[in-house]
């Protein structure tokens, strides 16, 4: 598991109201990570679903996008999906106060494009054998990216 290293100067949070406040160390989820002595700001996962089903049913990827967003322990800000007719695809983000989880899916074949990118103390990775359980896909491809590397 990755070890968090705080940041040492002051960051701003915003509320949603426009004011920004001083982020203080006991509500600071927002830090960079150390992993084998590199420094970087979030993990980025690739995930490929293929072989996946419910892949086309609205409240089924909503559902699933939230209860990987619990699992991965990330704040949730707000969903947006976008259902495309006629094939029934499904296009959204989860926007998380440590970053976002998009899903595009193509019903008609089986197939479903996630990018899951967290930072803080979020674990991405928690989020794989919620979309395994969500949609049953014959397999997943995954990749990680860790972003901001060397900062």
């Amino acid at each position: 598991m990755a070890n968090a290293f705080a940041l040492t100067q002051p960051t701003a949070v915003h509320d949603g109201t426009g004011v920004a406040h001083r982020q203080t160390e006991e509500n600071d989820k927002d830090f960079f990570q150390v992993r084998d002595g590199v420094k970087f700001a979030g993990t980025h996962l690739i995930i490929d679903v293929y072989g996946g089903s419910r892949l086309d049913d609205l409240d089924h990827v909503e559902a699933a996008l939230r209860k990987a967003v619990t699992a991965a322990d990330a704040t949730l800000l707000h969903i947006h999906l976008h259902h495309f007719t006629p094939n029934g695809g499904i296009s959204g983000v989860a926007v998380l106060a440590e970053s976002h989880i998009s899903i595009h899916t193509w019903p008609e074949c089986g197939y479903a494009a996630l990018d899951v990118f967290m930072c803080g103390a979020a674990n991405p990775h928690a989020t794989i054998e919620i979309l395994r359980e969500a949609f049953e896909p014959d397999r997943i491809a995954l990749e990680e990216h860790l972003r901001g590397r060397g900062l």
